[in-house]
């Protein structure tokens, strides 16, 4: 597999996006995938539909899209907690689908907190259409030093 990006991945990629470097494991399995921040602790993920995102009827996958559900919304505890962190429960309730091209967006909302465990509600949407609503239930398993973008975040001082 090459690391270059091919047109498709890099086409009429929304501005104030930028790649995010997840070029390992399953991120590089998927990707790519883009992120725009809107502000420390904030920000939305994206990826365009490529081939092989598809099922036999070249609609995006289901479990592509719950993939990335899980990465969008997951996110969301990283930024404001600096934490790393693995899913507990995926509750998703898909209510459109994308095609070869459409542009997929992404985001959580932290909603509860638990002795480490963290309930977020997401959506994931192209265009105007929401594709997914859903809930996630994430386990934080340890404090990491905070990373550009995360509230923790002090800079280089």
């Amino acid at each position: 597999m090459s690391d270059d990006l091919t047109d498709a991945q890099t086409a009429a990629i929304p501005d104030g996006y930028s790649q995010l470097n997840w070029s390992r494991g399953f991120g590089r399995q998927i990707g790519p995938l883009f992120e725009q921040r809107s502000g420390p602790g904030e920000a939305c993920l994206g990826f365009r539909v490529e081939e092989h995102h598809t099922n036999g009827l070249g609609n995006c996958h289901g479990g592509m899209l719950m993939s990335f559900a899980d990465m969008a919304w997951g996110r969301i505890i990283s930024l404001q907690k600096s934490y790393s962190w693995v899913t507990v429960r995926l509750m998703c309730d898909f209510l459109s689908g994308a095609k070869l091209g459409d542009w997929v967006e992404g985001q959580g909302e932290l909603i509860g907190e638990e002795d480490m465990v963290f309930t977020v509600r997401g959506r994931i949407w192209s265009g105007d259409r929401t594709l997914i609503t859903g809930t996630g239930v994430f386990k934080g398993l340890s404090p990491r030093k905070p990373r550009p973008g995360e509230l923790a975040f002090k800079g280089e001082g």
